[in-house]
């Protein structure tokens, strides 16, 4: 496997957002570090997971039951108290697919304003690449006392209304699907069920870079800030100078680039637009290109 760049020799803007795998071996056990695994498939955590590590179901923790949203304050506080986290404590995400579900319960609990939170980088892949071990115990820990905020979708979560303004030339817009999806092609990614919308394309304006350019397919980290410049502003022309939108099919793909632009470019607005394709290519009347 080959040897990368240490984290903070990466060029990042806020490196203290990512932990290596190394970092999170020797601090799992820590009493104010609490690890989570996110994972696309949600029975892959009982077949091994990080020792210490706990389970944080995208489905049946994250969404209301019965709106098309997220859980209330209530809820999540309730939930991240059941799971032993107090206040101050340090939250590591990690999971499946290169971490784009580890990013994508990253941005919905930042939706809250909670801080502190990290990645780890390489995710699940990484480490089973690197032979450490994976536990089928789950860890029972005392209730915590972390005090969450009230839920402000205002900063980094946009809507299609939002999207409608972008189209008329208030910012750039990121289209991190396949680019079958992008075309028109498909409604969903290759090798998936073909479902999800009525109309498949992309939204008007919106640059297609899929959010996998962003990891290094050997490593499964994240490539260097020049690499991913090239690839954001030298390639899709995004410089941060305006506001940005990112989507995909329902928003977890795409808050895997929305932490790229935030935190490894320092992107000042960016926001997911969590609908994405599946609101989008059902909505009645809204234009669509292919």
């Amino acid at each position: 496997m080959a040897d990368p760049k240490p984290i903070e020799a990466r060029g990042y803007v806020h490196p203290e957002v990512l932990v290596s795998t190394d970092w999170v071996e020797q601090h799992v056990g820590d009493a104010n570090v609490k690890v989570f695994e996110c994972d696309e498939d949600v029975l892959l955590y009982d077949t091994g997971h990080v020792a210490g590590a706990q389970k944080l179901d995208w489905v049946e923790d994250l969404n209301d039951k019965l709106t098309r949203d997220y859980l209330t304050q209530t809820g999540l506080q309730a939930l991240l108290r059941k799971k032993g986290v107090n206040e101050g404590d340090t939250l590591v995400l990690y999971g499946d697919k290169n971490n784009w579900w580890a990013t994508y319960a990253f941005w919905v609990l930042r939706l809250f304003g909670i801080e502190g939170m990290k990645i780890m980088d390489g995710g699940r892949a990484r480490w089973v690449d690197e032979g450490r071990k994976l536990s089928e115990q789950t860890p029972s820990l005392p209730g915590g006392n972390v005090q969450i905020g009230p839920r402000d979708d205002s900063r980094i979560r946009a809507f299609r209304d939002d999207v409608m303004a972008h189209m008329e030339g208030k910012g750039g817009m990121v289209d991190v699907r396949s680019p079958e999806e992008y075309r028109g092609e498909r409604l969903h990614m290759p090798d998936y069920p073909n479902e999800g919308a009525i109309r498949g394309g992309h939204v008007p304006g919106a640059k297609n870079i899929p959010w996998g350019r962003a990891i290094d397919p050997e490593t499964h980290l994240f490539k260097t800030a020049p690499e991913l410049e090239k690839i954001y502003q030298d390639e899709a022309g995004l410089t941060g100078e305006k506001p940005v939108i990112t989507y995909c099919r329902i928003g977890e793909r795409s808050s895997h680039t929305w932490f790229v632009l935030t935190y490894l470019l320092g992107f000042k607005e960016c926001e997911n637009y969590d609908g994405s394709w599946t609101e989008w290519g059902n909505l009645v009347r809204a234009p669509i290109e292919r």
